[in-house]
């Protein structure tokens, strides 16, 4: 029930998901070959990303497993870019217990092994594999999904790592979130909080607009003491100078860098969705 101290830092952060697939396997990956696709961003951004100041932002990119390795080693001495992974798994190793054998899991251990700073838990995608699961068993239950979450979290948190935790929502319904739940027992300075508006993410929705994000912001903020909270809805050139007139907004979530044409992921985009953020 710690207060959390009020802070001024940003955090920005880069979900990479999958978009490493190339386009001729049906993917948005036009930028680098697969084998050089960590290391490319990685290269491509690290330098711009030193002029601004450590202690007024952070910078978090979370990618897909296969990369971790090229993109860590991409990094250069001062490299303000944390790497980050796309989840871990419910349990972790233990001495004297289970040594690691997890198939298909990602152990938290691993993960900080792999270079790993941080991790991204409770995607909407994340949520809808979980429901998905239970659904298969004809269940329907939020709190089994935030139990689950709250394990991973604790995984990571255990194991030095930050998090980026998403919540949101499908319709209005706030106090379903639980996200007290998901934080239960948590070191919450280990912890930052991402709003993702599901409702109005994707094709032909409509954005969530200023009033509406500042007043979850407000709630979330009023949840859980004062958390760090991030737009998870899509940080992006079009809605950079508005989020960050919000007080109660501590930054975003890069995803796609462009929506139309050749849509994808690219680092001068980035760079440029950076610059609109922190210069409005």
């Amino acid at each position: 029930n710690n207060k959390i101290e009020e802070s001024n830092m940003k955090h920005i952060y880069l979900n990479l998901k999958r978009f490493d697939v190339p386009a001729e396997l049906g993917g948005v990956n036009r930028i680098a070959d697969m084998k050089e696709w960590g290391k490319y961003i990685v290269e491509n951004t690290q330098e711009e990303l030193k002029k601004y100041s450590p202690e007024e932002v952070e910078f978090a990119m979370f990618f897909p497993e296969i990369h971790l390795f090229s993109a860590c080693q991409a990094k250069t001495e001062n490299s303000p870019v944390q790497i980050g992974c796309q989840g871990v798994f419910r349990d972790d190793v233990a001495p004297g217990k289970n040594f690691g054998a997890f198939t298909t899991g990602r152990p938290a251990a691993a993960m900080k092994a792999a270079g790993c700073e941080t991790v991204i838990i409770g995607h909407c995608e994340e949520r809808n594999n979980l429901a998905g699961i239970l659904a298969e068993a004809g269940v329907v239950n939020t709190k089994a999904v935030n139990t689950i979450l709250n394990k991973e979290i604790k995984s990571a948190v255990d194991r030095g790592m930050k998090v980026l935790y998403c919540i949101g929502e499908k319709s209005e319904e706030l106090e379903q979130w639980q996200v007290e739940l998901g934080l239960k027992d948590v070191d919450k300075s280990m912890v930052t909080i991402a709003y993702e508006p599901v409702w109005s993410i994707g094709p032909g929705k409509t954005p969530a607009g200023k009033e509406y994000i500042t007043k979850i912001a407000r709630f979330v903020k009023e949840k859980t003491d004062g958390m760090d909270i991030v737009y998870g809805g899509g940080l992006k050139q079009d809605n950079a100078a508005m989020l960050a007139s919000i007080p109660e907004i501590d930054g975003g979530l890069i995803a796609l860098t462009r929506f139309q044409g050749e849509i994808g992921y690219y680092p001068e985009e980035y760079l440029e969705i950076i610059s609109l953020y922190m210069n409005a």
